[in-house]
């Protein structure tokens, strides 16, 4: 699926934190999105799945405003954050419940699942403990699988490494990498990790105070030291 995006401004008060005047996300593309703390990656983020609402400008999913068509729901799995889990559920509960939004049956959430299970290292299923006992790792897992469970069409994932061991990080770059290439899923991830973003990602966007000042295609990491060199030039 194709996102782009209109003359999008966000702004609380006076403050712009956001200001991208034209941007096109091509369908199967796998988006990185790199800049320091507010850069804006994740009101980006949220404008894109409609959380927030635009100050000015818009964005579309495949020619529908997503402030308008919602059809673009169905094929989109997202975690920016701990809120979306459902704390007073278990992990069997909360895929549960994901698979009977996205109408997905026994068998195949069971099948989607078990593909996950390197992952979950036997510490999430069975356990019959709630979502909000676990460690932020843990609830990070579920999180990105959940994401992951619809095989959407596009997937976006806030900080996707966060909280994890570097096990886990390997396996979940491993994860979305093949969900990008296998299903041709549009992915968007932002992170503070250049290795693992100029690893899998076939696009870099950087941001700076809500403005995207490189796009830069990244084959094979070519990205890598532009990217160091900015970073070193801003702590400098």
């Amino acid at each position: 699926m194709e996102i782009k995006i209109q003359n999008l401004v966000k702004q609380y008060g006076k403050n712009t934190v956001l200001n991208i005047p034209e941007l096109t996300i091509g369908s199967g593309e796998l988006i990185g999105l790199v800049g320091n703390n507010g850069a804006g990656k994740t009101t980006l983020m949220r404008l894109i799945l409609d959380l927030i609402e635009a100050t000015e400008g818009h964005v579309e999913v495949d020619g529908l405003l997503v402030t308008e068509d919602t059809t673009w729901k169905q094929h989109t799995g997202s975690f920016i954050d701990g809120h979306f889990l459902i704390d007073y559920y278990t992990p069997e509960e909360y895929f549960g419940f994901i698979a009977q939004v996205y109408q997905l049956t026994k068998d195949t959430l069971d099948n989607r699942l078990e593909a996950y299970r390197p992952l979950m290292h036997d510490e999430i299923l069975g356990t019959k403990k709630y979502l909000r006992q676990f460690s932020e790792g843990n609830r990070q897992k579920i999180g990105i699988i959940g994401a992951m469970l619809i095989n959407p069409k596009v997937l976006i994932l806030d900080e996707p490494f966060n909280y994890l061991d570097p096990t886990s990080q390997i396996t979940v770059a491993k994860l979305i990498r093949q969900m990008n290439e296998q299903l041709g899923t549009t992915v968007i991830i932002s992170s503070h990790n250049l290795s693992f973003v100029s690893e899998i990602s076939t696009r870099i966007l950087l941001l700076e105070k809500g403005v995207v000042i490189k796009d830069l295609p990244n084959h094979d990491g070519s990205a890598t030291k532009e990217l160091e060199d900015y970073f070193n030039t801003v702590e400098q």
